[in-house]
């Protein structure tokens, strides 16, 4: 079946005609130099888009699969934030509570203090603290194809992470007398490490557990799954590929363990979608927890654009056609990046998956995230054209 300019199919696999300006702007990303993607947007009804380009594999060739697992990266956030929420929302953890109350004697050492940090700045990056990334990517020797080859299967546990942060002082610490009101923004993975950890200790179980039981398994999202300490994503996929810093070669990057609570969850555009409309039209979260995750503040540094806002594990911003913004997240991990965003009502959402991330190469790193900003935002704002 082939589907004409403007045609939303429901429950079709084939490819859109490749007039439509879905295509075009999948074909737009893969012209900036990505290797593959695939991307899907839904409108109210559930009637959905689908589109494709580039090659499931630089060397063999083949389509980028439809449903095609991908790691989403950072988007991991935003289910933990979830789950978070849901807990607050039964009394079992407040957003004020302190992370010293939780994890005696763990954020500690260069001037960190974990009395001086609460759930609320974990969740949303007003923490001030460390970035563990950061730092395990300091030296550039730890950016090249044979160190990621050596270490592409070497897990490090929440513990240890957090320990490598605790190296470098925090950028700042929240008011001692109330750290909940900081509105400063740095985004740092440490935080999700530790609201992760803190899940745990809340509820006795692992916090990939609590994301099966509470969000997982409620939303038959059956295609969403979390590695632990496994380097392979599930197939169909696509292989991922990464341009290293002083590299015009992309690299196989597919396999790489990357399963902590601030990006280790992987998807597909089919579930990503049903989760985030699940979230915004109140499936998920009850009113004020939902509420206290659109709670904002600036956050100009992030992806998105300067007039960016963060919440408590997702994001706002302007766009275009959208007269209330878009909620959205994004997520990029070793050769993949995860983008999406949904209307405030979760009526109209979009999904995507490209395959090839850019460490060092800013102006084509920066053509590649315009043109899927775009992508995604014209499926969801645009129209249907």
């Amino acid at each position: 079946m082939v589907l004409g300019s403007g045609a939303w199919a429901q429950g079709d696999d084939s490819d859109s005609a490749r007039g439509t300006r879905l295509q075009r702007d999948a074909d737009a990303v893969v012209g900036t130099g990505a290797s593959g993607l695939v991307v899907q947007a839904r409108d109210a009804g559930g009637r959905h888009r689908e589109a494709r380009a580039g090659v499931r594999d630089l060397e063999r060739g083949g389509r980028v699969p439809f449903d095609a697992y991908y790691r989403i990266g950072s988007d991991t956030k935003t289910f933990v934030a979830v789950a978070a929420l849901q807990l607050v929302a039964e009394g079992e953890l407040a957003l004020d509570d302190t992370v010293e109350q939780w994890l005696p004697g763990v954020v500690t050492g260069h001037g960190n203090d974990g009395s001086r940090v609460t759930i609320r700045n974990l969740l949303q990056h007003t923490s001030g603290l460390p970035n563990y990334t950061d730092i395990l990517f300091s030296d550039p020797k730890e950016l090249t194809p044979e160190n990621y080859r050596a270490k592409r299967f070497t897990a490090r546990t929440p513990a240890e992470q957090v320990a490598l942060a605790m190296t470098r002082a925090p950028g700042w610490l929240p008011d001692a007398g109330d750290p909940g009101s900081e509105t400063r923004w740095a985004y740092s993975n440490t935080n999700y490490v530790l609201i992760g950890m803190i899940i745990e200790r809340a509820t006795g179980h692992p916090w990939e557990q609590e994301i099966h039981e509470r969000i997982i398994e409620p939303l038959g999202l059956r295609h969403t799954l979390t590695l632990g300490t496994s380097a392979y994503v599930p197939q169909p996929t696509a292989i991922a590929y990464l341009q290293f810093p002083g590299r015009d070669d992309l690299t196989d990057t597919t396999l790489q363990v990357d399963g902590g609570a601030d990006g280790g969850i992987v998807s597909t555009t089919t579930d990503m979608n049903t989760f985030l409309r699940a979230l915004m039209d109140g499936t998920l979260l009850p009113p004020k927890q939902l509420a206290q995750m659109r709670t904002t503040v600036p956050a100009p540094d992030f992806a998105g654009g300067a007039k960016a806002r963060y919440g408590l594990g997702i994001a706002w911003r302007p766009v275009d056609g959208c007269d209330t913004g878009v909620w959205y997240h994004g997520g990029t991990s070793f050769g993949t990046v995860s983008e999406a965003a949904v209307t405030p009502d979760g009526e109209v959402s979009a999904a995507a998956a490209v395959f090839t991330t850019r460490f060092g190469d800013q102006k084509r790193s920066a053509e590649q995230e315009k043109a899927t900003y775009g992508m995604v935002e014209r499926a969801v704002c645009g129209g249907r054209g």
